[in-house]
């Protein structure tokens, strides 16, 4: 991204050069009159002098006017630069955020926040509020410690923590049974939030839009 920036910043850099190096002189116009002056002694009568009067005149309004235009060249120019480095900004955005949209969808929901509250029993996942056990509270709350500290928690170490009692005389599979609990108690109300959804004494139905649905 910087460096495509730095590359149309220097692109209109060289451009804006090149146009005003080959905008006329402001002055040449009156130089010309005054060198007709110079060089013409004989021109001494009134309707003479008036025209050259009148040519002079004409080129300080030839200079202000192209000095205007500078103006206007270099605004329209700094414009331009800053549209240009906003659209390529937007279009490193876009490209960003169509590679981050295609992982979402790729790895499915993505989790931003989680919220455990131990008294309530609940699990703030997302915007999405969960209900679960007492066991299963515990298991969640054990793995968020364990993720906060990097570490990896056998079966048997996870029993140990829940249990109070020291990992050697944990069995394994207790430790991967709590895991399923919360998988299963997480996984059942997750597809009821997000996919079946249960409308109040009327029934069941899916919660995404028809046109997406395909069946082959």
């Amino acid at each position: 991204m910087l460096a495509g920036i730095i590359a149309i910043v220097v692109i209109l850099a060289v451009a804006a050069a090149v146009l005003f190096l080959n905008l006329p002189d402001a002055n040449a116009f009156n130089a010309r009159v005054e060198q007709l002056f110079i060089e013409n002694d004989d021109l001494t009568g009134q309707a003479e002098v008036k025209l050259l009067e009148i040519l002079a005149q004409s080129g300080t309004a030839f200079s202000e006017t192209l000095d205007s235009y500078r103006f206007v060249i270099f605004v329209l120019l700094v414009f331009a630069t800053a549209l240009l480095i906003a659209a390529v900004a937007f279009l490193v955005m876009l490209v960003a955020l169509n590679r981050r949209m295609s992982m979402i969808e790729r790895q499915g929901i993505e989790v931003n926040s989680l919220l455990i509250a131990r008294d309530q029993k609940t699990v703030m996942l997302n915007n999405f509020e969960f209900k679960l056990t007492d066991a299963a509270i515990e298991t969640l709350s054990v793995l968020a410690e364990a993720r906060m500290d990097d570490e990896v928690l056998s079966g048997s170490e996870i029993e140990a923590v829940i249990s109070g009692r020291n990992a050697a005389d944990c069995d394994e599979a207790a430790g991967a049974t709590r895991i399923k609990r919360l998988r299963d108690s997480l996984g059942n109300q997750m597809i009821s939030e997000l996919l079946v959804k249960n409308i109040a004494r009327k029934g069941y139905m899916l919660a995404i839009d028809k046109d997406v649905i395909r069946m082959v």
